[in-house]
């Protein structure tokens, strides 16, 4: 924890814990405001002196807003593409390490990744003699196409709902439960993950699936997840990390960092966490049971696969029919395997549960 040298704002694991958004380094590159159009550091923070903290929130708020909504059009763009060539399952698939998988095994390996996450944080499987365990009411947070929302659904026999902030994904997701005789069982919606349109201690299964990395408030995005979970209820965040600082590290070098932004620019995201700050924000929460691993290298042969499929005829068709966010995301996939084989890129698992009473 520390403080900008230029604004004497907090600095919370990589975010600025005062509402402003988070940075890597006060020099860097602030990928929220770069949104609003405010490109620098320096200029961001005259910004911010002149009109005081009024000022601040509304500029965060409107880069948060216009952040959101460039998260919604790259959804809205690229899904029907993922869905054509992957499926449903728009998240890294787990694999066994070394392993060289065929393209018709990726499929299976994205419904591995959602079994293992299960495993790992002790969720009672399907099979098992203890229904009161089971979850019964589910919140997928970032849905998707809704492919986990009716995986788990139909494992659990369980209610599920869906939140994403694309329109295009939620009515897909829709129609797809409705395909699959679900209708009653799952629901998605258009919503917002810091803000969601739940009632406090609804949900004994609370799921984020790769969706984490595209909260410009981790600290708020975390209390959400605690807040809609029931008493002793499960929380499991699978999310992009960056690697953990060294005790003699202050932040990430100028090279990662460097990285990073050209990653964040590709696909709407705020500044990274690592998981050790995950670990920091549910402990100040008073969650129990906090577990988390890297499971990096289970997932990587999962960007080449991808970039394979893009080179493919019906994938550069597919690619040259889309809009330009979805283009640039396509351009920027070598990015994530440099971000890989550096080490600088964790793909995490974090659960915890909430105290019973």
């Amino acid at each position: 924890m520390g403080s900008c040298a230029e604004c004497s704002t907090w600095v919370y694991g990589g975010q600025l814990t005062n509402g402003c958004p988070p940075v890597y380094t006060s020099s860097s590159h602030i990928v929220v405001l770069k949104f609003a159009g405010l490109v620098g550091h320096n200029r961001k923070i005259s910004s911010l002196k002149i009109g005081g903290r009024r000022r601040r929130r509304m500029i965060v708020n409107a880069a948060a807003e216009k952040l959101q909504k460039g998260i919604a059009e790259l959804y809205d763009e690229s899904s029907g593409i993922w869905e054509d060539i992957w499926g449903d399952h728009m998240h890294h698939g787990f694999y066994d390490p070394g392993s060289d998988v065929s393209e018709s095994d990726h499929r299976l390996a994205q419904i591995r990744m959602i079994e293992e996450s299960l495993r790992f944080a002790s969720v009672s499987d399907d099979s098992a003699d203890n229904s009161l365990q089971k979850p019964r009411k589910i919140v997928d947070v970032g849905c998707g196409i809704g492919g986990s929302s009716r995986y788990l659904a139909r494992k659990y026999k369980a209610e599920c709902r869906g939140i994403t902030l694309s329109p295009v994904q939620a009515q897909r997701a829709q129609a797809l439960a409705a395909a699959q005789g679900l209708v009653g069982k799952v629901s998605f919606q258009v919503a917002d993950a810091l803000n969601q349109p739940f009632p406090d201690g609804k949900f004994d299964l609370v799921w984020s699936m790769e969706s984490g990395e595209h909260m410009p408030d981790k600290a708020k995005f975390v209390h959400e997840l605690a807040r809609v979970a029931a008493p002793g209820g499960t929380i499991i965040i699978i999310t992009w990390c960056h690697r953990d600082l060294s005790p003699s590290e202050e932040s990430l070098t100028p090279q990662e960092t460097a990285l990073l932004n050209k990653i964040c620019d590709a696909y709407y995201l705020p500044a990274w966490f690592s998981i050790a700050d995950y670990i920091k924000l549910l402990q100040s929460l008073s969650l129990e049971d906090i577990k988390a691993a890297d499971w990096s290298e289970f997932v990587a042969p999962f960007w080449p696969a991808v970039i394979r499929s893009a080179l493919t005829w019906r994938g550069i068709t597919s690619l040259l029919r889309s809009g330009w966010k979805t283009m640039k995301g396509a351009l920027a996939m070598p990015l994530m395997v440099e971000g890989y084989k550096k080490g600088l890129i964790k793909f995490a698992i974090i659960t915890c549960r909430k105290p019973a009473s």
